[in-house]
C-alpha cells in the first residue's frame, strides 16, 4: 500500500539522514524529499537513496534551477518538488526521468505546470489557498491530475482537504524538525499515518 505523504525534512543534516528516512519506511511513509536550503542535502539524498532507493522515492524540495535538477540526479534523487512553477526545471527533471511535482496556487500556474510534463501538482501555501480555493480549481483540472496540498495541512483536516479533492499530503514541520530524534519522528509518522489511513480508507 503506497501512501501519498511526502514527508518534507527541512533541516535534516546527513548523520541523521539514514536513520530517520529508515523511521519514516516503517511506518509506511516512502516518499521523502530533503529541502535543497538543509545543511548538505546532496549529501543526505544520497544516504537515503543508496540505502533506501528500491523501496523508498527520494529527491529533492525548493529545487529551483535545472542545476539543482541535475545535481539531485547525481545523488540519486528520483522527485524534484519545488514551490514554484518553473518550466524550465519542470523540462530538465522529466528530460531526466524524474517525477516533477511543482508549486502552484492559480489555475494559470496550474496549466503551465500541466503543459511543460508535470506529473502532478503542489498546492502552496495550502493555507492560502484553502480547501475551497482547491476544489475550485479541481473543477477545471484535466481528471486524474494528482494535486497534493502542501502548508496547513495535517491530520487535523485531512478529511476537509480530501472533500476538496486532493489526492494527498506534503508534511513538513508536523513531521519533522531539526532535532528530532528517529523515534520521535516514528511516533510523529504513526500518528498521521493512522489518521490518513481513516481518511482515505486504507
Amino acid at each position: 500500500m503506497t501512501r501519498n505523504i511526502v514527508a518534507i525534512l527541512r533541516g535534516i543534516q546527513p548523520d541523521e539522514a539514514h536513520d530517520i528516512c529508515a523511521a519514516l519506511i516503517d511506518t509506511g511513509i516512502t516518499k521523502i524529499e530533503v529541502p535543497l536550503n538543509s545543511p548538505q542535502p546532496f549529501d543526505s539524498i544520497r544516504i537515503m537513496a543508496q540505502a533506501f532507493g528500491d523501496v523508498a522515492l527520494i529527491g529533492a524540495g525548493t529545487v529551483l534551477s535545472v542545476q539543482d535538477v541535475r545535481q539531485v540526479q547525481q545523488a540519486g534523487g528520483k522527485l524534484i518538488v519545488s514551490p514554484d512553477c518553473n518550466p524550465e526545471v519542470i523540462g530538465a527533471t522529466k528530460s531526466a526521468g524524474m517525477l516533477s511535482f511543482p508549486g502552484v496556487m492559480t489555475p494559470t500556474e496550474c496549466f503551465a505546470a500541466l503543459r511543460a510534463g508535470a506529473d502532478g501538482l503542489k498546492f502552496f501555501p495550502g493555507v492560502m489557498i484553502g480547501t475551497d480555493g482547491v476544489k475550485a480549481i479541481r473543477a477545471v483540472l484535466p481528471t486524474g491530475t494528482e494535486v497534493l496540498a502542501v502548508g496547513g495541512a495535517g491530520p487535523e483536516n485531512f478529511a476537509e482537504w480530501k472533500a476538496a479533492g486532493v489526492d494527498g499530503f506534503g508534511i513538513g514541520s508536523a513531521l519533522f524538525k531539526p532535532g528530532y530524534s528517529a523515534i520521535e519522528v516514528r511516533d510523529r509518522a504513526n500518528t498521521i499515518v493512522a489518521e490518513y489511513d481513516r481518511v482515505f480508507g486504507q
